[in-house]
């Protein structure tokens, strides 16, 4: 995989206008989460309308719940391995919320300032497939070697950074599997 101009090749691009200029062009954390829209119901186009604030808040008593709600991510990975990508990776894309994160050296608040979000397509319960994780590998070994600053330390899920708030991207996330497909990855350079 291939990144260009901050935009993965190959990703299907759905550009959110839930994005600004990261303060310091930094990009060192690899931030990993899950989403289903509604919850627990894969498949549809609830997620890319959320991030593009097309979501109709009739269509799903919990749409109506989050109605108003200005999130995104730079990167979503479908259940069947499809990657559709929201926000180029040197722009901040709105995903990581009130968090925190000790970086080897310090602890670091406004995450999405220098944090790349790709978001899972499940629910924290119920198993993540084989094409997700074989492409969340490649994405993140293109990432590794597109951006010096991150490394496989540098990589983090939504519940360490948020563990008051969040959960995600859950149990059901092998993490020591996907660190193994990473690992698999061709070295960077």
């Amino acid at each position: 995989m291939v990144i260009e101009q901050g935009w993965l090749a190959g990703a299907r691009r759905v550009p959110s206008p839930n994005c600004d200029a990261r303060p310091d062009g930094e990009v060192s954390l690899l931030l990993l989460h899950s989403i289903s829209l509604p919850p627990g119901v894969f498949g549809g186009d609830a997620i890319e309308r959320l991030f593009t604030n097309r979501l109709d808040p009739s269509a799903h008593p919990f749409f109506a719940a989050i109605q108003g709600l200005r999130v995104s991510a730079h990167l979503l990975i479908r259940r069947d391995g499809e990657c559709v990508q929201f926000v180029p990776f040197q722009r901040r894309a709105w995903h990581a919320g009130r968090s925190r994160w000790h970086d080897g050296t310090r602890w670091r608040t406004a995450l999405n300032d220098f944090a790349i979000g790709i978001e899972l397509e499940g629910d924290e319960v119920s198993p993540y497939t084989a094409a997700q994780y074989e492409r969340l590998a490649e994405v993140a070994g293109a990432l590794l070697a597109a951006y010096p600053a991150l490394d496989a330390t540098r990589i983090a899920g939504h519940a360490e950074v948020a563990p008051l708030r969040k959960s995600d991207p859950g149990p059901a996330f092998d993490w020591a599997y996907w660190r193994q497909r990473l690992a698999t990855q061709p070295a960077p350079g």
